[in-house]
């Protein structure tokens, strides 16, 4: 339960996220910073920001590390970002959304995969990251610290991936 009350919180905006890398990753970037769904715009930014990463780098082993290292950072960063707040998962924090968007375009992407098909995962992935079918709502409830931050979300991408394989097999890509 969050016993800080309204008026002890900080109300995260621009200048104080610049005073910290942590919040400047946490925020990504400043995605979380927009006052609408700023989850799914978190989660375009692990979409183009892959596009990037996986263009920029061609080598699986190196960019499952990448996702791997941004889990664990993720962690820390959301924990920290977190304690700051006084909030155990404030809706700006999307380094959670950007890291698991990741995973679902390195396990998916591949050359021959079409914008469209791209744009599926990220609908499915929000979808399932809103509305948190269970266990995804388990672990969003029960654990209140930066693993959990970032674990729901895997989850969420791994719900997005196991229907994306079903579309993928059925409709072809």
């Amino acid at each position: 339960m969050d016993h800080t009350t309204l008026q002890e919180r900080t109300i995260p905006n621009a200048e104080w996220m610049r005073k910290s890398v942590f919040r400047l990753f946490a925020f990504g970037f400043g995605t979380g910073l927009i006052k609408k769904a700023p989850g799914t715009w978190g989660s375009l930014l692990g979409w183009f920001s892959w596009l990037i990463i996986a263009h920029i780098i061609g080598n699986d082993i190196v960019q499952a590390v990448i996702i791997l290292l941004g889990f664990a950072f993720g962690i820390y960063v959301c924990q920290r970002t977190s304690n700051e707040l006084g909030v155990t998962d404030h809706g700006g924090i999307v380094w959670d959304e950007i890291v698991a968007m990741w995973l679902v375009f390195f396990v998916m992407l591949s050359p021959n995969m079409s914008f469209l098909w791209q744009l599926v995962a990220f609908v499915i992935f929000r979808f399932f990251d809103i509305i948190k079918p269970w266990p995804i709502h388990y672990f969003d409830e029960h654990f209140k610290n930066g693993f959990g931050v970032m674990w729901d979300d895997i989850i969420v991408a791994v719900y997005t991936l196991f229907v994306m394989a079903i579309a993928v097999r059925f409709l072809g890509v």
